[in-house]
């Protein structure tokens, strides 16, 4: 069964990004233009160590979000400091590819950074040194899937844009391609 749905941001990547990524860097080749890889979601779940029914409820928060099922990150080792044993649950994650990543793109853009408290625009010092973008939201809440009476706690989360691109200076005008709102 094939999929003939083809997100907005993935048309407006092949009509209008690549031609402006061309024409800035003037590629000999189609395959050295530049484009998204992947997109990682990542919610910690600091206070989820000592009641699980915490952890559930982030995941399918995450779930909603990302729209695919995440899966727990655990600790790889035991810190008496933190009451934290191996093997405890400490995060959830979720990695996005293909038409959910160009989806969840769209959504952050266009509906979930215009809805957070005090927004100026996202730091465009946030890159790698490889092309990758990582970023921080502090409250979940402002993406339109999760319902605001069934949040016990507002929750964090990071999320890293992992691209093709070479350098940071070729990643920033992709991302900027798909209007990402970079301070000056």
């Amino acid at each position: 069964m094939t999929n003939s749905y083809i997100p907005r941001m993935r048309t407006h990547y092949q009509d209008v990004v690549i031609k402006n990524l061309n024409e800035r860097f003037n590629y000999t080749n189609a395959m050295q233009v530049p484009k998204l890889d992947k997109i990682v979601i990542n919610m910690g779940l600091g206070d989820a160590v000592s009641d699980s029914k915490k952890a559930d409820i982030a995941i399918d928060a995450l779930g909603l979000i990302a729209g695919q099922k995440p899966v727990f990150t655990k600790a790889k080792k035991s810190i008496a400091n933190f009451k934290l044993r191996e093997g405890m649950v400490i995060g959830t994650k979720v990695t996005l590819r293909k038409s959910r990543m160009y989806e969840f793109i769209d959504r952050l853009i266009t509906i979930a950074l215009p809805r957070v408290r005090d927004f100026r625009g996202i730091s465009s010092k946030s890159f790698d040194g490889n092309g990758n973008y990582a970023m921080g939201i502090k409250e979940h809440i402002v993406f339109p899937e999760i319902n605001y009476d069934k949040v016990d706690v507002i929750r964090g989360m990071d999320i890293i844009i992992c691209t093709t691109a070479n350098s940071d200076e070729e990643a920033k005008v992709l991302l900027e391609g798909f209007n990402f709102p970079f301070r000056n």
